[in-house]
């Protein structure tokens, strides 16, 4: 769509956002953001202190948009310009390390029933243990201690 087919009244109700890429669509080329700030601020006639007083808006929805993409050199153009890498891991490798995970799990849980008796002393004697209850004395709530 050409933007100068669009009444002064679509534009006015129109976001930033969507000028933007309508000018960006038209202009078929990437811009600096102070550029195409100022190309869509001169679309809908709005002063030049707009575009001192917005730009950190206006970059705050290009930023948020996923029709916009930032280039590494400062400019803007649109996503659909531009091919994103995308990496596809082979599921061998995904099967590989889950192996892996599981005997790291096996490691653990065997470690785990070696930590169970960490509160019992297995190094002490049964016969210090006798020594200890010695002075034991068991009374059977119903026996009277008189």
């Amino acid at each position: 769509m050409n933007l100068k087919d669009i009444p002064k009244e679509e534009l006015e109700t129109m976001g930033y956002d969507e000028i933007a890429y309508l000018v960006l669509e038209n202009n078929h080329k990437k811009m600096k953001i102070i550029d195409l700030f100022k190309k869509v601020c001169e679309v809908l006639e709005l002063p030049e202190e707009t575009v001192e007083d917005r730009i950190a808006d206006f970059f705050e929805l290009l930023s948020i948009n996923k029709k916009f993409v930032l280039l590494p050199n400062g400019f803007w153009d649109l996503a659909t310009n531009h091919v994103q890498d995308i990496v596809i891991e082979d599921d061998d490798e995904d099967e590989a390390s889950s192996e892996i995970e599981e005997d790291e799990d096996d490691n653990i849980e065997e470690e785990n029933e070696e930590d169970d008796d960490i509160f019992y002393d297995n190094d002490v004697d049964d016969d210090e243990d006798e020594d200890d209850l010695k002075d034991l004395v068991i009374i059977d709530e119903e026996e009277d201690i008189s």
